[in-house]
């Protein structure tokens, strides 16, 4: 069998495997069984005569090949889904599925009125919506947008602000400050019980912190190590220490009294997010109503700033 008598499938395959790093994982997304996938795989590998994945039992790794084929294909395969749209919706309207990978803080704090919004205007359009810690190329994973600081945007990518600038907060427990006092400088932090959050790449995240041009990244230290913010929230209203967290996330605690900031004047406005897409000459229709929603959302706000 000839490689160009590869279909879709085949190619969305290699991009869920090679995103998911998990042939499980994968199946769920495609709504396939793991059986059927790793078939389609063996597949694919055979007919193009080279390995795109490296299996164990226990993990997947993508090969060099899989590698290049996927810096190939991915780009490729947006601008063949982008034309399939475009004459669906000719007459139609906006349709079809709309990729977006982001933070989850951004996607809780910026994206979602967004896309509710834009769900209310185009309900032919199906969001799908992947949150994740790690940076991915949002290119060759198949995803139309991505949600990030503007400092983390790649170069070559066209910007829309979302929102306004970020700021870091540093909250505890009414209960915590009565029993431990209130740093009064981020070096102070490291007297405190501290609840550390690990990154989706083993790394622990850093706090930091600025003021009049002097910037400190302290490796705090405390009872507890988590990966979920959720759950860092339990542990800061139970009183087992300090967290630090997007100001977005923690608003409602502070204004209902059950987190109290401290280090405010330590954390200044950050980079805005911003919605980030390629440079396509004919975007899809629901992709181009989503960037236009974008713009103008962006718009108001800046009027009312």
């Amino acid at each position: 069998m000839s490689q160009d008598r590869l279909g879709l499938s085949d190619l969305d395959a290699v991009i869920a495997v090679a995103r998911r790093g998990s042939f499980r994982q994968a199946a769920i997304d495609l709504d396939v069984s793991a059986t059927a996938l790793s078939n389609t795989i063996a597949q694919l590998e055979a007919r193009l005569e080279s390995r795109l994945f490296n299996r164990t039992t226990r993990s997947v790794a993508i090969t060099e090949a899989g590698r290049i084929f996927l810096e190939q294909v991915g780009p490729a395969l947006q601008d063949l889904r982008a034309a399939l749209d475009a004459v669906r919706s000719h007459n139609a309207g906006p349709s079809g599925t709309l990729r977006i990978n982001a933070f989850a803080s951004a996607a809780r704090s910026a994206l979602l009125p967004l896309v509710m919004e834009f769900l209310q205007h185009h309900p032919k359009v199906h969001i799908d919506l992947v949150t994740e810690g790690r940076l991915v190329d949002i290119v060759a994973d198949g995803f139309d947008f991505g949600v990030r600081s503007a400092s983390l945007v790649p170069n070559d990518m066209i910007v829309i602000p979302l929102g306004q600038p970020q700021r870091y907060a540093v909250v505890g427990s009414p209960a915590y400050f009565e029993k431990h006092g209130k740093p009064r400088t981020p070096s102070e932090l490291l007297q405190h019980r501290c609840i550390r959050v690990r990154l989706p790449n083993g790394a622990i995240f850093p706090w930091h912190f600025e003021r009049d041009a002097e910037v400190t990244r302290l490796d705090v230290s405390g009872p507890l190590t988590l990966d979920e913010s959720s759950v860092v929230k339990v542990a800061v209203q139970e009183g087992m220490g300090l967290g630090f967290f997007m100001e977005q996330d923690v608003h409602e605690e502070i204004r209902a009294g059950q987190f109290v900031r401290t280090l405010e004047d330590w954390t200044p406005p950050r980079d805005k997010l911003c919605l980030y897409y390629p440079n396509r000459r004919n975007p899809c229709a629901a992709a181009k109503a989503f960037i236009d929603l974008a713009r103008a959302s962006q718009a108001d706000q800046d009027g009312l700033a």
